[in-house]
């Protein structure tokens, strides 16, 4: 398979500067907390498993003939999890690895009990990348793997951040759900103006990110363009309202479910009904989930009408007074959301595109 070395990152990320500007660093990051976002979330919602994922040979020679045309990217088909998180299959130093996409995670991260089976090493001393990194108030393991391939981008000496995510993994086997080693976050996403398809399960990679080439094969008719905000700490966040009370949403694919923050819905005085599902994030525990009936959620100039939410206290995911900032973030603009109104997420352009 073809093997393009876009960003060769060495321990000092000099090469990464040079290539993305202000992108995201693990060193300014050290002191602050970040908010990561991957949830996992039992819900009535939940998706049926899609069968096999096999490509029939049709698809398959279109995908190849369309890599022949555009050799400046990488478009990479995504799985859908019965828990509705999207998948991107990897290799991690050579082997095999099934990583979350969520645009909710800053950076990119291997899942702690599986750190010694892909050869994560920690990061030297005299490194300038941090040995550690606040994820949703706990500290974790910042190390490196040789090798992160997706595709045709192969990343050499890559950080990740090695997460617990135990409650999702014991979930996942519960339900006979195979468990993900990792997830593919921001840092990865936004220096190859990544664009995200969540309906129709497709990562389009930019190998070339310098280049200005419009990215091909993805289709924005009838849809709505909403301008994505982007934090200090690389969330991802557009403007909406509840129930006509301006409020910004993160965008969020780690997230199976759209989420309210309790507060928010509280001071709305907003019915809340009692479930039995709760909802875990990464360095968090569980959470119950309430459900609150929306009149009218916006996002942009895209009225959703009529419907049910879960609702959750944020505290802990986001950080930095977003929750009572003006205006506040009022929650998660999950995948069922995106996947229903044909999302697209635009990295390079900041944009995200919804059918109403």
């Amino acid at each position: 398979m073809l093997s393009r070395n876009l960003i060769q990152i060495d321990s000092r990320f000099q090469k990464a500067y040079a290539i993305l500007g202000p992108m995201i660093s693990f060193c300014i990051r050290l002191l602050r907390s970040i908010c990561f976002c991957f949830l996992i979330t039992p819900f009535w919602w939940t998706a049926s498993p899609v069968g096999g994922q096999d490509v029939s040979s049709r698809s398959a020679i279109a995908a190849t003939i369309w890599q022949r045309n555009n050799p400046e990217f990488e478009a990479l088909p995504l799985e859908l999890s019965p828990q509705n998180h999207l998948i991107v299959r990897a290799y991690i130093n050579g082997k095999p690895a099934s990583l979350g996409v969520d645009t909710g995670a800053p950076v990119s991260a291997i899942c702690a009990n599986r750190r010694q089976h892909y050869g994560f090493k920690a990061i030297s001393a005299g490194s300038k990348i941090p040995a550690k990194l606040i994820v949703n108030g706990v500290l974790d393991s910042v190390g490196v793997v040789k090798s992160l391939r997706i595709g045709a981008l192969n990343l050499v000496d890559e950080p990740l951040v090695a997460i617990n995510v135990d409650s999702g993994s014991r979930m996942a086997r519960l339900r006979g759900e195979e468990e993900i080693d990792g997830i593919l976050g921001a840092d990865i996403l936004f220096p190859t103006r990544a664009v995200l398809d969540c309906e129709r399960r497709l990562l389009i990679l930019n190998l070339e990110p310098r280049s200005k080439t419009a990215t091909p094969g993805v289709d924005y008719r009838g849809l709505s363009s909403v301008p994505i905000h982007v934090s200090e700490g690389y969330n991802l966040y557009v403007d909406g309202a509840i129930n006509g009370a301006p409020a910004r949403l993160m965008v969020d694919t780690g997230a199976a479910a759209t989420l309210l923050h309790r507060s928010f819905i509280k001071r709305m005085k907003i019915p809340l009904r009692d479930t039995p599902f709760t909802s875990a994030a990464v360095n968090l525990k569980v959470r119950d989930v309430q459900v609150a009936r929306i009149r009218r959620l916006s996002v942009g100039s895209i009225d959703i009408v009529g419907h049910n939410v879960g609702v959750i206290d944020l505290g802990g995911l986001i950080h930095g007074g977003l929750l009572s900032g003006k205006p506040p973030v009022a929650g998660l603009l999950g995948g069922e959301l995106l996947r229903r109104h044909h999302g697209i997420i635009d990295f390079g352009a900041r944009r995200l595109y919804l059918r109403g």
